[in-house]
């Protein structure tokens, strides 16, 4: 795994796509940084982080992702790769908040943003995007947010975390074939609040209902929220048009 170290760095997403695009990088090659200016969330969303604390790292996925209906399924992987390796640390009550939180409890200990780039010669290449809230401790301004070391009770060390994480991706990506139905029933088992009811908030602007209860029944294979309405129908909803309310 070639790994790029950086101090600060405005985005370490936009750092790899740039670099990736310029050279032949070899794939997983993986961008840390202890500090970044301009972390993205899902829909623009600002990534707060603490310099130093925390896991910021973008890895470079290729050669997995061959037309836009299988987009999510690196999602799916990545999701569970880093639950999997959270899960070797001890930290408890682990789950993914659709599309791609990494829940403790109902904290957010992490989030993934995967952005896509489609090449001259059809090829698609994926930037996975990592922020994990390994060793800050301070969450005043953000109450829905916790980290490993409040959880477990004491530091980690975080520069060991990448490489879990990205053999992680690897060992999935390469027995998909194999295992791509044990590994979405593994995501639908591993969602936050799936099967209970539990309130929403309709984003789409033509939308006369704004709020809304529903109970998650799972997720499309284009990575669409499947959710059960009060008229017994089941709605599909993209990152655009919901958003859960907890």
């Amino acid at each position: 795994m070639k790994l790029i170290k950086l101090d600060a760095i405005d985005s370490t997403n936009d750092f790899l796509k740039a670099l990736s695009s310029q050279d032949e990088l070899e794939n997983f090659t993986v961008v840390t940084a202890e500090n970044q200016t301009k972390g993205k969330g899902q829909m623009g969303a600002k990534w707060q982080s603490e310099s130093g604390k925390n896991l910021i790292m973008s890895a470079l996925v290729k050669d997995f992702i061959f037309d836009n209906e299988q987009v999510f399924n690196l999602s799916l992987i990545v999701s569970l790769s880093v639950i999997e390796v959270l899960k070797s640390l001890n930290i408890p009550e682990l789950s993914i908040k659709w599309p791609n939180d990494i829940m403790s409890y109902n904290k957010k200990v992490g989030g993934i943003l995967i952005e896509n780039t489609i090449k001259s010669d059809g090829r698609i290449v994926s930037v996975v995007g990592l922020g994990l809230n390994v060793n800050q401790t301070n969450f005043d301004e953000l109450p829905n947010a916790s980290s490993l070391a409040v959880i477990l009770g004491e530091a980690l060390n975080k520069d060991l975390l990448p490489e879990m994480i990205v053999e992680k991706i690897k060992e999935k990506i390469n027995s998909w074939e194999n295992n791509s139905l044990q590994f979405w029933d593994n995501y639908y088992n591993t969602l936050f609040r799936k099967g209970v009811p539990m309130p929403f908030k309709n984003l789409h602007p033509n939308s006369s209902r704004r709020n809304f209860m529903g109970i998650i029944q799972g997720v499309s294979s284009i990575g669409k929220l499947q959710v059960l309405l009060e008229d017994d129908s089941v709605s599909e909803f993209d990152i655009k048009e919901i958003q859960m309310l907890y």
